[in-house]
């Protein structure tokens, strides 16, 4: 049985550089196979447009597996696309239609400014880790697997929280341009973990702290983040958060 294969007109965000003002150009592109994901399609895109002699768009990728987190577009008005818990890399070419018309755009947040077409620097998320997102452990030899009990419902909320790729479509999604929901994973991921009580305090007042001097918006819990993220973390890790802090400023005090 042979394949049908698709067409689709393109409308992807190109911008020079950050100076650049920027603008939506449209692609069409035929031959598109349904069993591409969409990181190949636009691969395919960019072969065209090398061998024409323009300038191919810029995208972040990496492991092509939804591990990464690196793969940030926003494609037709929702981060990552319209399947619930995939990368843009995951997502598939079926999952659209023929002749269908395709929005793509970076990133759009004070926190992630655009670096060339649909790149965006996320180093603010680094600048929140480096705040905090560690832990200190004594040297020497690894204590064994059962030293430490954890209760199985800390286990699990840890585990979930662990989960985040730090790929920033919740900050995409937010209306705020928030980070919050990657800041409380990163909390929480910690916090409740035996291993991260010494810096539990300091670690969530330090990494609010660079939340905010980033330049991200504040949280008013729309519940956008959790609808877009790739792993499903959920909008109560936010709400752990916020206990977490008030303890901590409670304590400083």
């Amino acid at each position: 049985m042979t394949e049908k294969l698709m067409s689709l007109k393109l409308r992807i965000w190109r911008q020079a550089d950050a100076a650049d003002k920027g603008s939506m150009v449209t692609y069409p592109l035929q031959n598109v196979s349904p069993d591409m994901s969409f990181l190949e399609m636009l691969d395919v895109l960019n072969e065209r447009l090398t061998l024409d002699g323009e300038d191919p768009v810029a995208f972040d990728h990496d492991c092509r597996e939804g591990i990464c987190g690196m793969c940030s577009l926003v494609i037709n008005g929702i981060p990552h696309g319209p399947e619930k818990a995939t990368t843009t890399c995951q997502l598939h070419m079926r999952h659209f239609t023929d002749g269908q018309t395709i929005d793509i755009e970076p990133w759009r947040a004070a926190a992630f400014p655009v670096v060339k077409d649909l790149v965006v620097d996320r180093r603010a998320f680094d600048k929140i880790i480096q705040a905090g997102g560690y832990i200190s452990a004594p040297t020497g030899s690894a204590p064994d697997a059962h030293a430490t009990p954890v209760p199985k419902e800390d286990a699990d909320a840890a585990f979930e929280a662990a989960t985040c790729i730090g790929c920033g479509a919740c900050v995409a999604a937010c209306p705020n341009g928030s980070g919050m929901l990657f800041t409380a994973a990163k909390i929480t991921h910690l916090g409740l973990m035996p291993q991260g009580q010494p810096e539990r305090n300091a670690r969530v007042i330090d990494m609010i702290n660079a939340h905010d001097e980033a330049g991200f918006g504040g949280c008013t819990n729309t519940g956008e983040c959790t609808s877009v993220c790739p792993k499903g973390i959920p909008l109560e890790t936010i709400a752990r958060l916020n206990k977490d802090y008030r303890q901590a400023l409670r304590a400083a005090s």
